[in-house]
């Protein structure tokens, strides 16, 4: 005998099955002997002594009139024991004549064990999946992978010293229902792992999930732009395949130890300040907001404050926003005054007097190089 936890769930499915092959009542009995599933629901949680009788000696059990009121809690029948990989979990039992049931105990069994191999292969399957996630979490909270981790790893085919970039998947708050959230978040993550067999993924919390994909596409080479183009491509996979309104963002690639942490740090701060910039916009890659992101981490100390301070003295005296505009749109032409006149609509003259005027008012010299670094930094960290 084993220890194998029968579920009783299951036990029920070979009852359903089973008695759609024979006309009989059946029991599914667990290694203790005790009836967990039946056609008759009365008996739910009886012992049964044929079972424990076939489960102690290993061997069917017929049980006839005779033999019934030596026995307790057993009625005429087939006990026949079950088995897993060649260890026996339990003891099917099909009610009625032995003799008349022979023919059929065999095919009811071998039914029965089928369904428990099947269940038991994606237990195992599901038991795996788990410990592959668990892996992943360690991946991106650790700068180094401890004896532990590299065991596991290994006992579940996962090679650590492949190069890897983290893309984050962030779900818009408040979609899951209480009732489907499981499911819908199961289905996200079948539809994720269908990018690529070299793929690792792990549910963070119900809003967010983190895939550590294979830095090299070809060769040796980081390659940002095609996997730019690639989360491009799933972004659009997901929309076609799941109900759930997605953000995606690819993080920066860390060649070095400790470097799946760092980009699973980047992707996290470049989806959260790609959605302040651009809420309309869905994938996100760092490299196109490098500065911003790296910026991120000022936010809230002194040194932002004091970067900043320049802007605000501008921001008291700019009621309708016209000087940050033109100063946004300024920078954004890289200071070209014709190309960032022509972007506002207005002429070269009016330019350069808002320039002047947005001098006066922060205290820059704004044909100093210093001083329009400052400006600019102050402006990235401004945005929200």
């Amino acid at each position: 005998m084993t220890d194998y936890d029968f579920d009783a769930k299951l036990a029920y499915s070979i009852v359903e099955r089973t008695m759609k092959i024979i006309d009989c009542n059946i029991n599914v009995m667990d290694a203790r002997g005790r009836i967990i599933g039946s056609g008759d629901r009365e008996r739910i949680g009886e012992i049964h002594e044929g079972a424990l009788l076939a489960l102690s000696q290993q061997r069917v059990v017929s049980i006839d009139d005779a033999s019934m009121h030596t026995l307790h809690g057993v009625r005429p029948g087939l006990n026949l024991p079950l088995r897993l990989n060649n260890q026996i979990v339990g003891v099917i039992g099909l009610t009625g004549d032995p003799d008349g049931l022979l023919q059929f105990g065999e095919l009811v069994c071998m039914t029965a064990e089928m369904m428990l191999e099947q269940a038991h292969l994606l237990q195992l399957l599901a038991q795996n999946s788990r410990l592959r996630e668990e892996l992943v979490l360690s991946m991106v909270r650790n700068d180094n992978y401890s004896a532990t981790m590299q065991e596991w790893a290994q006992r579940l085919g996962v090679d650590l010293a492949l190069p890897r970039v983290a893309m984050v998947v962030e779900l818009d708050s408040g979609q899951l229902g209480v009732s489907t959230a499981m499911s819908e978040l199961q289905q996200l993550q079948s539809l994720l792992m269908e990018t690529g067999k070299d793929d690792l993924m792990a549910i963070v919390s119900l809003t967010e999930m983190v895939v550590l994909k294979p830095a090299y596409l070809h060769a040796e080479r980081w390659e940002p732009e095609e996997h730019k183009r690639r989360m491009a491509q799933l972004y659009q996979r997901l929309q076609q395949g799941s109900p759930l309104k997605v953000r995606l963002a690819l993080g920066n690639f860390f060649p070095q130890e400790g470097g799946v942490v760092r980009s699973y740090h980047t992707a996290k701060t470049t989806i959260s300040v790609g959605k302040q910039r651009m809420p309309d916009v869905h994938c996100f890659c760092y490299q196109d907001i490098k500065l911003p992101v790296l910026l991120d981490s000022l936010r809230d100390g002194w040194q932002a404050a004091e970067l900043v301070s320049p802007l605000q003295r501008l921001k008291a005296n700019d009621g309708n926003g016209v000087f940050r505009k033109t100063l946004h749109t300024w920078f954004r032409h890289n200071q070209q005054a014709g190309e960032t006149a022509k972007a506002l609509f207005i002429h070269k003259n009016t330019l350069e007097y808002r320039l002047r005027r947005i001098a006066e008012l922060t205290g820059l010299n704004l044909a100093s190089f210093e001083d329009r670094f400052l400006l600019y930094v102050a402006a990235q960290l401004d945005q929200d």
